[in-house]
């Protein structure tokens, strides 16, 4: 775990992985402007209040839970850009570290894109139980970067194992090492609730995950 973190911060810092890092971040930015404005002005479009200080409220506080739904919408938008930057990374990764190894073969579109809306699916659904618990302090904490790390852990090992194997053997070789994964979720979870660190979670992920499983499949053999 510790090699493949150290080995991840190299991959991040190099120029050959900066410009897809600032692609990560720009789509990230993008994608919750869009939201934002697009809200914004369905809310000043739409609604018919008598008062304009009170539509000034009402846009002043749905911008307030947007900023908030921000942090935690960050696992589900994570998992929807993966795919965008799974293979490209992989094989950078790839090809700077594991050069003799047999190299992986890139995930198919439909199948990369079905992975990713599952996942995020799944994230949104899980951070939506999760997201009230934010509010226990450190308790709630706690148990949201858990359960980002869970998420992050079983997307990322299993997108990085399925470049090798069939994504059944995949989850089947995630599950033997259930806490292995798991606990190297951690650093992955705990980047993902950081303000503005989060948008690099993608490309940290994607290349964190496939050390990651490059050192588990070599305890394997």
């Amino acid at each position: 775990m510790i090699k493949a973190l150290l080995n991840t911060l190299n991959d991040l810092t190099s120029p050959e992985f900066r410009s897809a890092l600032w692609r990560s971040i720009g789509l990230s930015i993008a994608l919750f402007a869009a939201l934002w404005f697009g809200i914004e002005f369905l809310i000043s479009t739409l609604t018919l209040f008598p008062y304009p200080w009170l539509t000034t409220a009402l846009q002043l506080t749905t911008g307030l839970g947007l900023f908030a739904a921000f942090f935690f919408l960050m696992a589900p938008v994570t998992a929807l850009f993966a795919g965008l930057f799974q293979d490209k990374i992989s094989a950078k990764v790839e090809a700077r570290h594991y050069a003799k190894d047999a190299p992986g073969r890139p995930v198919a579109m439909i199948a990369g894109l079905t992975m990713g809306l599952k996942f995020a699916a799944l994230a949104l659904g899980v951070n939506l139980v999760m997201f009230p618990l934010v509010f226990f302090a450190g308790f709630g904490a706690v148990l949201f970067v858990l359960a980002n790390a869970y998420l992050i852990s079983r997307e990322y090992f299993e997108m990085a194992a399925s470049r090798f194997m069939h994504p059944k053997n995949a989850a089947e070789l995630r599950q033997r090492n259930f806490w292995k994964v798991f606990i190297a979720g951690l650093p992955a979870g705990l980047l993902a609730v950081v303000p503005f660190l989060n948008f690099a979670t993608p490309i940290f992920a994607t290349s964190y995950f496939l050390h990651f499983f490059k050192q588990v499949q070599k305890s394997s053999v």
